[in-house]
């Protein structure tokens, strides 16, 4: 029986916008599913438990342009202790800026992975503007992609797809701005302190 298995590769997994993603793929998909995040400590239980499944979902937000070190250490570990059965690999990756292209090159490191190492890639969902759609109106844009990601794993049709928010680069800049200068508010710092290099003292 096909299952899936989401893995959440976020450095701050158990609380994540990736987590949120993964719940909301869950809730859409046909398969079994299983969720597990990772650990500095559970890198080979993961793997033999990939064993199992006949897809892996990994789950990530965009680092530094490419994959954050947590999934990237644990690719490592795959790689050292190949798997029996090979499961088709897909990707759901999200980033701070709104376009989605940014995400690109974390998805083919992702596909250049699979490739040297035998398993099949599957379908992927980059995702721009992936720290705020979430919470606006347009989170049922993000909905409709992750229901087509899902569909597109339960079929076999694999895909690439892609969603971000309806906005001006100047609109969401401006919009964006604002979010920050008031979390730092929130936390006692000034837009002045902000916009300094000083990060303690």
């Amino acid at each position: 029986m096909d299952k899936v298995m989401v893995i959440n590769g976020s450095p701050r997994a158990p609380k994540s916008n990736s987590k949120r993603y993964a719940e909301i793929f869950i809730q859409k998909c046909k398969l079994e599913t299983e969720y597990c995040y990772i650990t500095k400590e559970n890198h080979v239980e993961l793997c033999k438990k990939m064993n199992a499944f006949s897809h892996v979902l990994f789950v990530f937000p965009l680092y530094a342009d490419g994959i954050p070190m947590t999934l990237l250490n644990f690719l490592k570990t795959l790689e050292a202790n190949p798997l029996k059965s090979k499961p088709t690999i897909s990707v759901l990756v999200n980033c701070g800026f709104i376009e989605c292209a940014q995400n690109n090159v974390a998805i083919e490191m992702i596909n250049l992975f699979c490739k040297y190492n035998h398993y099949t890639s599957g379908s992927s969902l980059s995702i721009g503007g992936g720290e705020a759609i979430l919470d606006t109106p347009f989170k049922i844009l993000v909905t409709i992609k992750i229901i087509k990601l899902a569909n597109s794993i339960f079929k076999q049709k694999y895909r690439m797809f892609r969603v971000t928010m309806p906005l001006s680069k100047k609109a969401y800049l401006k919009a964006s701005t604002q979010y920050w200068i008031n979390y730092g508010m929130k936390n006692g710092i000034t837009e002045e302190q902000m916009r300094t290099m000083q990060i303690e003292e």
